[in-house]
């Protein structure tokens, strides 16, 4: 596996399945936090997943309590609007915990301040925009990665 990719409370379908898509042809895992903004079911996850869906390496945790106490001992960084460093500045290993928050306020206050070393961010050069689809973010990190331990 290249990278478990995390998303802590995904809000909208479109996005899950279009990063349960990017998981499988990365050859990462797919993480997934409750609580939902859809349900797993939603035709709209399927249908931004395609027919691929069932082949996914997916993982489903009922909260973020259950997802840290499963994986405290494992590699992460975090991707935050909030972080002060780039992605372009982590540390990839093969197997490594790729964390993203929820699309309309990213991760906790919590989780960004008890990960402050661990914390990144994709720069933007405008001041026009605030952040980036989870999607897109999610693929540049994934893809930064893979270059950099191929």
């Amino acid at each position: 596996m290249a990278y478990n990719i995390v998303l802590i409370e995904p809000e909208i379908p479109t996005n899950t399945g279009n990063i349960g898509r990017l998981s499988l042809a990365s050859g990462s895992s797919l993480h997934l936090v409750k609580p939902f903004g859809f349900e797993l079911s939603d035709s709209r996850v399927k249908r931004a997943g395609l027919d691929y869906w069932q082949h996914i390496s997916l993982h489903i945790y009922e909260s973020t309590e259950e997802f840290f106490t499963a994986h405290q001992n494992e590699k992460m960084a975090f991707l935050s609007s909030h972080g002060t460093k780039t992605h372009y500045e982590i540390d990839f290993e093969d197997g490594m915990f790729l964390v993203f928050g929820k699309e309309s306020s990213g991760l906790s206050q919590q989780i960004t301040e008890n990960n402050e070393e661990r914390l990144f961010t994709i720069p933007m050069y405008s001041e026009h925009i605030r952040s980036l689809n989870l999607a897109n973010a999610v693929s540049i990190v994934v893809y930064e990665g893979l270059r950099s331990i191929r």
